[in-house]
């Protein structure tokens, strides 16, 4: 009688474990189950209501009309100071016709006309307020002007005999300068005749600079505060190439600052604090999208932790590496990285709108990578449709054969540029610089701007006309009837898999064999460690189930 005893005991026991294991593994299952469900099917499983995509919902509409009207007022001040920059050009450069020669605004070939030119801007600055017609004055500092800056460079010594093919010179640099109150800058020239007195032939450049204030007056018909600017004004006159042509350059470097005393009546203020009412709305709601994803982060490598160790203790297998990525969802970390750059452009704005900050361009930087990472984040969603899944299939299928082909592409391609830069250069303006050779060459393998790339090429030097032309039929064949064409095959064929995968079915993996409840998980055995490596790509092989080379197999979760 005590042996039954015993014998039912033992029973029971074994059977409560084996109740035990089968809960934990269901739960495991059913755990499993609910992570990688959509949003839709969470709430009809659990009731549980989606909050994640709600908030990403909320935040596109927010963070997208916070663009808008950052946008709005960043195109004012960008052509403020654009056409701030074109008055100033036509009002100090003599002959300006409105548009730039080149790289440089108006040119001179003679001595009277660099004389006329340079007398012509002290002129102009000395009358500046009786001439131009904008907000526009000298800068004051500690109630003081600041005083115009005029310098030459020159060559120390030197002399010239072009006839006699004979010169003399002192490659050494020496600089004079000279400075003076705008008002008196025509009895400055008179004054100083001496320091106009120029040798041409030893003449580099001559600097002319001097600051300008201005307020940027338009943004208020917007309801935005006014900026206050500084203009830091350059003139340069250049001779280097001592060709008989003599360049002039305008470049304005503006600061935008905030009003020392303003006043305004209106609307304009109470819309700044209402913006940075809604901007705080914004960096509040990133931080709530940012701690859901990562609170979801954490519960996936949870999960992944329990289904490792299941696996390991009743299959002695490793969870494979597509297995793991599953739950390292990548949409996460892209939502939190678009929040960061969200929470720091939101703060940049806000300072801009306090009139605290001027950095309208890195502010615009954060705020465009944020809009469009979280633009990019909706197709997460979209990838719960069969139909639309297609596009992020395809992009995962190709990404790592197109990697590949475009490093064996640029090779080529980095080839023709540097060429290109070296031989074409001086006789193409699109070939000038390394920049431009490849920005060219980018553009003749999309079929743009052909005919002008070959009819703008100077013909005087047969021999590098000849070669122009070879170099770039061989370059147009080349990239457009092979590089391009095994480019777009590399991802139609990636395209034709992932379709035949969802006609016929995707191969099944670990996880997804675990989650439609299979049992036949073979055991791995023991190996040496001489076997190491060799057993360590057998795993990879084996775990994932696949045949077909791993590029053209992409789970979907």
């Amino acid at each position: 009688m005590e042996l039954l005893v015993r014998y039912l005991d033992r029973s029971n026991s074994f059977s409560s474990d084996m109740t035990q294991e089968l809960i934990k593994e269901e739960k495991l299952r059913d755990d499993l189950r609910y992570y990688f469900m959509s949003p839709c099917e969470k709430y009809r499983t659990r009731r549980h209501i989606p909050w994640k995509m709600g908030v990403q919902i909320l935040k596109i509409v927010m963070i997208t009309t916070q663009l808008i009207l950052f946008g709005l007022n960043n195109q004012l001040v960008v052509a403020y100071k654009e056409e701030t920059t074109m008055a100033l050009k036509n009002l100090f450069l003599k002959g300006y016709t409105g548009v730039d020669e080149d790289d440089y605004s108006v040119a001179v070939y003679t001595q009277q006309a660099v004389f006329d030119s340079l007398f012509y801007v002290l002129d102009q600055y000395s009358q500046l307020g009786q001439l131009s017609v904008g907000p526009i004055s000298y800068a004051e500092e500690d109630g003081k002007l600041l005083p115009l800056t005029i310098c030459k460079e020159y060559y120390r010594n030197g002399s010239l005999e072009p006839s006699d093919e004979t010169y003399d010179i002192d490659a050494h640099l020496e600089t004079d300068c000279m400075s003076h109150d705008p008002r008196t800058a025509n009895m400055w020239r008179t004054q100083n005749a001496s320091f106009f007195s120029l040798d041409f032939y030893r003449l580099v450049n001559i600097k002319i600079s001097f600051q300008l204030k201005g307020i940027n007056l338009q943004t208020v018909r917007h309801r935005e505060l006014p900026d206050c600017y500084s203009f830091h004004v350059t003139i340069i006159f250049d001779n280097q190439c001592h060709s008989g042509k003599v360049k002039l350059f305008l470049d304005i470097d503006a600061e935008s600052n905030a009003c020392k005393d303003w006043k305004i009546s209106g609307t304009a203020q109470k819309n700044t604090h209402y913006l940075l009412v809604f901007d705080g709305f914004v960096i509040l709601v990133c931080i709530t999208s940012a701690v859901l994803c990562t609170r979801s982060i954490i519960l996936a490598v949870g999960l992944l932790q329990r289904f490792s160790r299941f696996f390991q203790e009743n299959f002695n297998r490793k969870v494979c590496e597509d297995d793991q990525s599953e739950f390292l969802n990548g949409w996460y970390v892209l939502v939190i990285v678009s929040d960061l750059l969200a929470i720091v452009g939101s703060i940049l704005k806000m300072e801009i709108q306090a009139k605290s900050l001027t950095s309208y361009d890195v502010c615009s930087i954060f705020l465009g990578t944020s809009t469009l990472l979280v633009w990019v984040g909706v197709i997460r969603y979209l990838g719960y449709f069969q139909k639309y899944n297609v596009l992020i299939l395809t992009m995962k299928a190709a990404f790592p054969k197109v990697l590949r082909f475009c490093c064996c592409a640029g090779m080529i391609y980095l080839g023709y540029t540097f060429c290109g830069w070296i031989v074409l250069g001086p006789y193409h303006e699109k070939f000038e610089g390394l920049s431009r050779v490849a920005e060219c060459l980018f553009s003749l393998l999309n079929g743009d701007d052909m005919f002008t790339t070959f009819a703008q090429l100077k013909d005087k030097n047969i021999l590098v006309w000849l070669f122009s032309r070879a170099y770039l039929y061989s370059f147009i064949s080349l990239f457009i009837y092979m590089v391009l064409s095994l480019f777009i095959a590399l991802i139609t064929d990636s395209y034709e898999t992932i379709k035949n995968y969802q006609r016929d079915g995707f191969p099944l993996t670990d996880l997804q064999k675990f989650l439609l409840g299979h049992k036949d998980f073979p055991v791995q055995e023991e190996i040496g460690q001489t076997e190491v490596e060799l057993s360590n790509s057998i795993r990879h092989c084996y775990c994932c189930q696949r045949a077909p080379p791993s590029d053209d197999v992409i789970l979907i979760s």
